[in-house]
């Protein structure tokens, strides 16, 4: 095809493909699929080799947030069963990171529910960062606590965080549909601030919530601009008692030229299988390897992942290997490119372009539908979390 000839070309150039050509990507057919797969796999493997690096979650506290957002187990109105707990004490979340560390994990993400952190909780998760690093040499830690105010990305800098995670989640045009007790520039403001005191920008989406292609496309396009070192994608997982329990739109083979558009727009970045991939790819998650580079290791904050020793069976059935703790997960030149916006290891332009370069995601109106609809609904695969974090069980690494 020479739409994938044109992609491979402008990915291995680290060149930004076309708002048609990104469209044109979900828009292939299942026929074409594995030549999808296997050109954005070229992107992959000349900016990451066959290295996936492993992440873990830590939720440090569950349930009860006063925030809306329609697709979580943990908004306000909720009435999902996820376990409801609040703080972790430092030992106890340096406990749960340390079996994700022990099952091959790099970078432990410590999650808490809210709209954003008070400054006592910045205290407290400096105190639980100290921990994890004391007991774990090397281990990347990234913050995820909402949406930040003045100082606080810098004090969390300070404690040793070495990222911060505020997903975009979905399109501005879209993002009033999903969450109205906060504006999607409320998360942009909290990406730059999180990059402005040298912390690396980790923020992604959420796919299957009802959007269109479009826009897909458009919160990508925005990601890009933003240029975090890291971009997680997410496929919806329904629980019952939310508002989004009823939104089954994904196949195994739409999630795949989702995180393969994803790939072609963001080449050199790290580009993460984050959750609802058992959920939504189920058999055909190996074939995601050859997009991503990095995936969760075990549980999600409120659901159940496959077991830890599975993902490290696919990886190596696939033919690939988990990335050790003294490898860097960027490419040379994005980690050697400083200076803009404060942040260490990005490059300072989209993707490792030119610190001038603006690239505009334009808002769409467009009717569009998905390319494919999802051929059943899998309730029985949504499992909630009852072991690890806030229990007595021990966690799934």
């Amino acid at each position: 095809m020479d739409l994938l000839t044109t992609l491979v070309d402008k990915g291995l150039r680290r060149e930004l493909p076309t708002r048609d050509e990104a469209l044109a990507v979900l828009a292939t057919s299942d026929d074409d699929l594995l030549d999808v797969v296997a050109a954005a796999g070229r992107v992959r493997r000349q900016w990451f080799g066959r290295r996936v690096k492993l992440n873990y979650l830590v939720n440090l506290k569950s349930g009860l947030c006063p925030e809306d957002c329609s697709y979580c187990s943990q908004r306000l109105g909720s009435k999902a069963d996820i376990l409801k707990y609040t703080w972790l004490k430092p030992e106890e979340a340096a406990a749960a990171a340390s079996a994700g560390v022990a099952g091959g994990a790099k970078r432990v993400c410590l999650v808490a529910s809210g709209r954003g952190p008070t400054d006592r909780d910045v205290d407290r998760v400096s105190k639980t960062i100290a921990a994890i690093k004391g007991e774990n040499e090397g281990v990347e830690v990234c913050a995820c606590l909402g949406l930040l105010s003045g100082g606080q990305a810098e004090r969390l800098r300070a404690a040793g965080a070495d990222a911060y995670n505020h997903n975009l989640n979905t399109s501005e045009g879209t993002y009033g549909d999903i969450t109205t007790t906060h504006t999607y520039a409320d998360r942009v403001d909290t990406v730059h601030k999180a990059q402005a005191a040298g912390l690396s920008a980790c923020s992604g989406l959420i796919a299957g919530m009802g959007e269109t292609d479009a826009d897909l496309v458009d919160v990508v396009f925005g990601l890009r601009q933003l240029d975090p070192d890291s971009v997680p994608v997410n496929f919806l997982i329904p629980f019952e008692g939310t508002p989004l329990a009823k939104e089954w739109n994904l196949t195994p083979q739409r999630c795949l030229r989702i995180l393969a558009m994803v790939r072609f727009v963001c080449p050199d970045v790290e580009v993460r299988l984050a959750g609802g991939r058992e959920v939504h790819l189920r058999t055909m998650q190996p074939l995601a390897l050859q997009l991503v580079n990095s995936i969760f290791l075990g549980d999600y904050l409120t659901s159940e992942g496959q077991a830890g020793q599975a993902d490290l069976d696919m990886i190596a059935d696939a033919g690939f290997e988990v990335e050790g703790a003294d490898t860097a997960t960027m490419p040379a030149h994005r980690s050697a490119a400083k200076g803009c916006g404060g942040h260490d290891d990005g490059a300072c332009g989209p993707c490792g372009d030119s610190c001038g370069e603006t690239v505009v995601a334009t808002t769409t109106t467009t009717t569009t539908v998905a390319a494919a609809t999802a051929t059943a609904v899998r309730t029985d695969l949504v499992s909630v979390r009852r072991r690890g974090a806030g229990t007595a069980l021990p966690p799934n690494a």
